[in-house]
């Protein structure tokens, strides 16, 4: 299983029978299972595309094996990860207000911590393994990023902000939970190349506006407000829903496949930096839609 958020991760998505999944082969007859499944320690587990359930399409379920993924494991690691970014974010928002004198320092802080959480999370996505506490450091820089920006936001911008973007957030996510379980929601190889030009052309797109509000001051090109940064704000939050979609994926994969217990982790990284990018996303897109009442 890879860090399951594929923009900050090298190790990406393998191709296999059209489905996002491992570096996997289907194994010959009466061979060795080491090769193909990267977790396999008996010659049952195979390429989890290899059988497909003919009704709901879910992986074939590897036999269990000690020290394997599962669910608990996801959810325990996930909820810690984001205990620890609403730990600090909370820490921040009390223990560093903002200075209406002084925004600059303010901003100073969150861009600073933000760059610090940047680099953890590359070079956990550069790392062979994951390693929980890179994870946390990334988790707990983060929310120091996190507290003052949403403290900033809602004293100056929009009173009220927060809770919004944290419920729309929530329901985000279990709206892209419930239509994967459902099996509305496919993760092929074509959904796969899809959100990764989307976001890759979204971050692209972001970086150029930054560059010229910058130098050309005001908002630059306009994608962070007005009409446009309305625009731009609901298509970060679908492409941020796709990305939720590419995690559930592997978490699935990983279970089902036989992952060992520390890749969880890696899902819980992965879902973490997600549900970032889409709280950033509603906090600017109910910031706007505010301003323009």
């Amino acid at each position: 299983m890879r860090s399951s958020n594929p923009v900050f991760s090298r190790r990406g998505f393998s191709r296999d029978n059209g489905y996002a999944g491992f570096n996997a082969q289907q194994p010959q007859a009466g061979g060795p299972a080491a090769g193909t499944n990267p977790y396999a320690t008996n010659p049952y587990a195979t390429n989890p595309y290899a059988t497909q359930d003919a009704q709901r399409g879910a992986p074939a379920q590897a036999p269990a094996r000690p020290g394997a993924m599962t669910i608990d494991d996801v959810v325990s690691r996930t909820a810690m990860t984001l205990g620890t970014v609403f730990v600090t974010a909370a820490l921040a928002w009390f223990l560093m207000p903002v200075d209406p004198a002084n925004l600059g320092r303010s901003y100073g802080i969150a861009i600073g911590a933000a760059l610090v959480a940047f680099v953890f999370a590359m070079i956990q996505a550069f790392k062979r393994k994951a390693s929980p506490a890179l994870i946390l450091l990334y988790a707990a820089f983060e929310g120091v990023f996190l507290g003052v920006i949403s403290n900033a936001v809602s004293t100056y911008v929009s009173p009220g902000v927060v809770p919004q973007a944290v419920l729309g957030t929530m329901a985000v996510f279990a709206g892209v939970l419930i239509a994967y379980k459902m099996r509305w929601i496919r993760v092929t190889r074509r959904f796969y190349g899809f959100v990764m030009a989307a976001a890759m052309g979204f971050i692209l797109l972001m970086a150029v506006n930054l560059l010229f509000s910058v130098f050309g001051g005001g908002d630059g090109l306009g994608f962070r407000s007005g009409g446009l940064g309305i625009l731009f704000g609901v298509i970060g939050i679908v492409i941020g829903a796709c990305f939720l979609a590419l995690d559930f994926k592997q978490v699935e994969d990983g279970i089902a496949y036989g992952a060992p217990r520390e890749e969880s982790w890696l899902a819980a990284f992965g879902l973490t930096m997600t549900l970032v990018w889409i709280y950033l996303e509603f906090l600017r897109l109910i910031s706007i839609l505010q301003g323009d009442d």
